[in-house]
């Protein structure tokens, strides 16, 4: 029997009950901080010298945790290990694999508020974003434990009466490096760990700097959820020391990143040359970035569009893949949009995410910090500034939500990536303008339109190029299950994750004749 799948309900902090309980889960894990973690390679702990040094974003003094920093040996030596493990778990039914997964959800969901707490402290996620990130984390889980069972049996193809039997059956890759991003620490971490993984994969996860360990609790509950040793391989380290080293093995099987346009490029390339010794060509899932625009027509609903604006520009600091950077009005609602916008924008908090209150927290990092004000000085030169346009990284890494308007098209606020708070407003005389516009970067990840026109609605459905679209409504909150996410162009391979194919990119389909 597979279980109905029904994603999982965000906490409904307005309740006291819930809000008081997160605030405990927050004093429970604030004892925790400081600690030392190590790696984990064929089950075994390993301590090394060398640390990653996890600090808090809100405040760079208070130190989340020292984790071990993996070696090229010990990359290799988890290898190793992941290709003997293969040779057992590929044999293990979909339907015990699946139990894995099954497990680890009721675990992280019985112990959801914790998971988030870390993701507080780790990634500087508000309550409500880190409850979400959570709870796709649980999400992933739950989704890709049905899609092994409605694939283990391959797919009915057409067999000869009395001649003979076919069939068309998945089989797993083998060993997998998954190579996860700091923005969704857990959610797009466990994701991109488990889908490969119940495959009948083995997978060496290297997360990301800033924000391993979120990735360490994870590797805790898929033990205790019953993963064999080997299975998964936890080693953080530095991309340019063993994330290479990977990805050129011969015997790495596939890639499995979400990260940046630059880094994705290079990985993709080194996927794709042949290393002395290997036998197959690597799969490679490439999921990069977005320059996300929410097209406002001039028949829209006003107070839709404010609001789907903000948000998705917004939402944990605007350092989601998805944000809206851009919002191209038409000219006969342009001011009364960017006004609005500019007004809401001025209400959001900004502050300590441990404080419910506060809608927006710290951005990852000094590196990210220093990108955004960056481009914000070039904002300036580039349009009006309507909204913030400072920050503060005294203590954390703070920056006021910024709202910039008149901005060209070809402007460069416009066309790269900023993964902040930070949305530039361009004027469009009229729809076709706006879809132009729209389509005019080298990405194609998500858009929303905001529009009340049924014939325009339908136009962007053909002509908007992105993978995610969404009508009168943002354009971030993709929920697995309901709306599987990747994107077009230079925003990767398109993997559409939490989708009903995802599975399918990490095995390889065998037909079997039996002659009669």
């Amino acid at each position: 029997m597979v279980w109905a799948y029904r994603h999982e309900p965000f906490t409904d902090f307005t309740n006291p009950a819930n809000k008081k309980e997160f605030g405990e889960a927050l004093t429970l894990v604030k004892q925790e901080l400081g600690k030392e973690y190590p790696l984990i390679i064929g089950g075994e702990r390993v301590m090394t010298e060398d640390k990653i040094v996890s600090e808090n974003p809100s405040d760079k003094k208070e130190i989340v945790g020292y984790v071990s920093k993996a070696t090229k040996d010990h990359a290799e030596k988890a290898h190793q290990s992941a290709q003997k493990a293969f040779e057992s778990w590929k044999k293990w039914k979909p339907e015990a694999r699946a139990n894995v997964l099954f497990r680890t959800a009721a675990i992280v969901r019985r112990r959801k508020h914790e998971f988030s707490s870390y993701l507080v402290y780790e990634a500087g996620k508000p309550w409500k974003e880190a409850d979400a990130d959570t709870a796709e984390a649980i999400d992933f889980l739950e989704y890709y434990g049905r899609q092994i069972l409605t694939l283990k049996n391959g797919v009915p193809i057409h067999s000869r009466e009395e001649l003979e039997f076919n069939q068309f059956t998945y089989i797993p890759l083998g060993v997998g490096v998954t190579i996860s991003p700091w923005n969704f620490a857990f959610a797009i971490m466990a994701g991109t760990t488990v889908g490969p993984m119940v495959c009948g994969n083995t997978i060496l996860l290297k997360p990301a700097s800033t924000t391993p360990v979120i990735a360490y609790k994870f590797m805790e509950a898929l033990e205790e959820g019953g993963m064999p040793k080997g299975v998964v391989n936890y080693i953080p380290g530095s991309g340019s020391e063993i994330g290479d080293f990977l990805v050129d093995h011969p015997k790495t099987a596939f890639i499995n990143f979400t990260g940046s346009k630059d880094v994705g490029v290079r990985l993709y390339e080194r996927a794709a040359k042949v290393q002395p010794g290997q036998k197959w060509f690597k799969r490679a899932s490439i999921e990069m970035g977005g320059k996300d625009t929410i097209i406002v027509d001039s028949e829209c609903d006003i107070d839709t569009a404010v609001e789907s604006i903000v948000y998705s520009a917004f939402g944990f600091s605007g350092q989601k893949c998805s944000a809206c950077s851009r919002a191209v009005v038409h000219q006969d609602v342009y001011e009364e949009v960017l006004n609005r916008v500019t007004e809401r924008t001025k209400e959001l908090t900004v502050g300590n995410p441990e404080e419910p209150d506060n809608f927006m927290g710290p951005v990852n990092d000094q590196a990210a910090y220093d990108k955004i004000m960056d481009y914000i000085e070039i904002g300036k030169r580039e349009g009006t500034l309507k909204a913030g346009g400072f920050g503060d990284d005294s203590k954390g890494y703070f920056i006021k939500p910024t709202v910039f308007s008149d901005v060209e098209p070809e402007a460069r606020i416009m066309q790269e990536e900023i993964f902040g708070p930070v949305v530039a407003f361009s004027k469009a005389k009229d729809f076709q303008e706006l879809l132009d516009i729209a389509n005019n970067t080298d990405y194609g990840l998500t858009g929303a339109v905001i529009s009340n026109n049924r014939e325009h609605l339908e136009k962007a459905r053909e002509e908007f190029m992105v993978g995610n679209l969404y009508f009168n409504r943002g354009c971030t909150g993709a929920i697995v299950g309901y709306q599987p996410f990747g994107g077009f162009n230079m925003s990767g391979t398109d993997s559409k994750a939490g989708g009903p194919d995802y599975l399918l990119l990490f095995m390889q389909p065998k037909t079997v004749t039996d002659q009669f």
